[in-house]
């Protein structure tokens, strides 16, 4: 029997087909044609389960810590090494030598560049092993590779030391009462009365900055101003001055690298610090350079701080001399009729010492010269006349007299051989200098006969400093100079030469070789003050 004719085989088929007509297309073309159906479709996602923090953080980059984990706020601050901590150098990164976004490593000093994890801070991070830095513009102290600021009142004594701020009040008390401090090694010191560092020939520069930083009205402004968007000059010389009248500082010294940097590029290289200038000749283009740059113009007068303290008026008369022929074909020389006055405006005053006498006899071989100050004044009398060139030249100053009177006793003359030096000693109270000889009288400013009284504030000394026997005659002598500052809180002189700080008498100032002296203007209220006194 065949299987179509067996109950059962028919049975069988049957149900098979009827199962294939009710199957899917997609199942009968696996069974019958499954070399050209296209590939299957992908099985749908298993439905995602929620992930633990732990799974999370492995599958996300870790990000920088914003701030450090509760209980280590104080993590690797013991590290931190403050005697070998120097703000007073250039802010430059010591790989790049770049000054954007310097960061000063708080454990060995040096400065580095950035915190991001490709920067210079960072790598020195991980190989030294050093991790607190602080930004030397926001003055913000981070941990490093971490990434997070710290904010402990332990560091604020090294935010301070690297930018010193003052209240109004902190700056009022200064010439009232005299400080004293201590190092972190306890010496002892006078904030304001401190060393400068000579790094090689910064002797001239150090004495005009230590004299112009105790002229009160211009540290007074140096000290409160900020100068954050101001050009670099102002900027420097303000970190400075506030370095030098740091109360809590961690050395009883300053390093002017820093200004005298700046000045260097902004001179051309005319005043560095490994060749020696003459002090008189920075002064002036330090006063018009940093006029300039608080914002002082060329042509209005009095529209700096620098030129309402230190500038003044003076009357020149001049009268022009010619040479003519007489009959006998002699020179004749005759004074034009006449008389041209003019006024002009100056920051300092020149006095010319007399001549040195050119021979000695045995016995007044050692006698050195003097001349009294109120001589070589008289200059500016308006009565003794001076020749220079084709002219014959009269001068008197003319009020308002300046707040602060800068006189230059011009001690260096060049010949087309040498340069010589007048040693002549010019001698001074350092108290009641009257300048009213040689101020053309004016009623509105001072009563006729009425003394103007001026008083010492600094005086800067040239000291000439041998040297070897057998050295050439030119070279012998190499100059050296020093600054001699009155302590007001103390009523005492500070002798201040490079990193050598010490006390002076008074009576003694004139000994030196003066070369350029700050006179204060005595008040009105405070003349007629010591004026009593004086007559008690």
């Amino acid at each position: 029997m065949s299987a179509a004719s067996t109950p059962n085989g028919v049975s069988r088929k049957r149900k098979d087909l009827s199962d294939e007509a009710f199957e899917p297309a997609v199942k009968r073309l696996k069974i019958h044609d499954a070399e050209d159906a296209p590939a299957p479709l992908p099985p749908p996602p298993p439905p995602e389960e929620p992930q633990s923090e732990e799974e999370e953080e492995e599958l996300v980059p870790r990000s920088r810590q914003e701030a450090p984990q509760e209980g280590f706020d104080d993590l690797y601050l013991d590290t931190i090494n403050r005697s070998v901590l120097d703000f007073d150098f250039e802010k430059l990164c010591s790989v790049s030598l770049s000054n954007i976004n310097v960061y000063a490593c708080l454990v060995c000093g040096k400065y580095y560049q950035g915190r991001g994890p490709k920067s210079h801070a960072y790598f020195h991070a991980l190989e030294v092993g050093h991790h607190v830095y602080i930004n030397m513009q926001t003055q913000k102290v981070y941990v490093l590779p971490e990434g997070y600021e710290v904010k402990n009142k332990s560091l604020e004594d090294i935010k301070f030391v690297s930018d010193p701020t003052y209240t109004k009040e902190q700056v009022m008390a200064l010439d009232r009462e005299s400080q004293t401090a201590w190092t972190l090694l306890g010496k002892e010191y006078t904030p304001g009365f401190v060393g400068m560092n000579n790094i090689k020939e910064n002797d001239y520069f150090n004495v005009i900055i230590q004299a112009l930083a105790h002229v009160p009205p211009l540290r007074n402004y140096l000290l409160q101003t900020s100068f954050t968007s101001s050009p670099e000059l102002s900027k420097r010389l303000s970190i400075l001055v506030r370095k030098i009248w740091n109360p809590r500082a961690f050395k009883s010294h300053v390093s002017p690298h820093e200004l005298l940097q700046e000045i260097s590029l902004k001179s051309n290289k005319k005043f560095t610090l490994t060749t020696q200038a003459d002090p008189v000749d920075f002064l002036s283009w330090f006063l018009n350079n940093l006029h300039l740059a608080l914002g002082g113009s060329k042509t209005k007068p009095g529209s700096s701080i620098i030129q309402s303290i230190f500038q003044g008026k003076l009357k020149v008369e001049s009268q022009a001399i010619t040479a003519k022929a007489d009959a006998g074909d002699r020179l004749r020389f005759e004074e034009a009729a006449s008389v041209t006055t003019t006024t002009s405006r100056f920051l300092f005053l020149t006095l010319d010492l007399p001549s040195a006498p050119l021979f000695q006899d045995e016995l007044e071989r050692n006698i050195i010269p003097q001349v009294p100050l109120t001589s070589i004044l008289s200059k500016y009398d308006g009565l003794r006349s001076q020749e220079h060139l084709n002219q014959r030249k009269r001068y008197r100053l003319l009020h308002p007299l300046p707040p602060y009177l800068l006189l230059h006793v011009k001690r260096f003359s060049t010949n087309k051989f040498v340069s010589e030096r007048n040693p002549t000693i010019v001698t001074f109270d350092a108290r009641n200098l009257d300048l009213s000889p040689y101020v053309e009288p004016n009623p509105k400013f001072s009563p006729p006969g009425e003394p103007i009284w001026y008083d010492l504030v600094a005086n800067v000394v040239h000291e000439a400093v041998r040297g070897r026997e057998d050295s050439v005659e030119g070279e012998s002598e190499k100059r050296s100079w020093k600054c001699q500052i009155r302590d007001r809180g103390r009523e005492e002189w500070v002798q201040v030469q490079d990193l050598f700080v010490e006390k002076t008498q008074k009576e003694l100032l004139y000994l030196g070789e003066s070369y350029l002296q700050v006179w204060e203007k005595r008040r009105t209220g405070q003349a007629k003050t010591n004026g009593k006194m004086a007559a008690r």
